[in-house]
């Protein structure tokens, strides 16, 4: 039996212990549920404290904890998350148009296109009251590839 290589499992921020009252929770799991699908482990709950998302399975998840010093970060600063289709990457761009419709709060930015000759990578990155960004990829491999 060959052992499963380690990989990725959550990330981690520092907020505002306001940001996790029941307002800002409440904003939170609004967003990102309903652009990514997120949802509440609401046994790790605490008002003011903590907030955990998980992200489609467990053991996959974003951790957010109240500290009177949260996390600052450049704009650069974000988290990638990978989707299996250009489908996928476009349906996930137009839930965060939508919402930006609604909450001037999010920072959407364009889609693109890298073309690293073997792949061209469509992403797109968005922001929601959290430090970090989250940035949409899809690896569109080509056929010489």
């Amino acid at each position: 039996m060959s052992e499963r290589k380690p990989r990725f499992n959550h990330v981690a921020m520092t907020v505002a212990p306001d940001l996790l009252d029941e307002t800002g929770r409440a904003a939170i799991l609004g967003f990102y549920g309903e652009v990514f699908g997120w949802e509440e482990m609401p046994t790790m709950t605490e008002d003011r404290k903590r907030l955990v998302l998980m992200a489609y399975r467990f053991g996959q998840f974003v951790f957010l904890e109240a500290d009177d010093d949260p996390m600052r970060t450049h704009p650069m600063d974000h988290f990638g998350m990978e989707v299996d289709t250009r489908e996928q990457l476009d349906e996930t761009y137009e839930r965060a148009a939508a919402y930006c419709r609604r909450d001037d709060r999010v920072v959407l930015e364009d889609r693109m296109l890298d073309d690293f000759g073997v792949l061209d990578l469509h992403a797109f990155y968005v922001r929601y009251l959290l430090p970090m960004k989250v940035e949409v990829q899809y690896f569109d491999w080509k056929q010489s590839a």
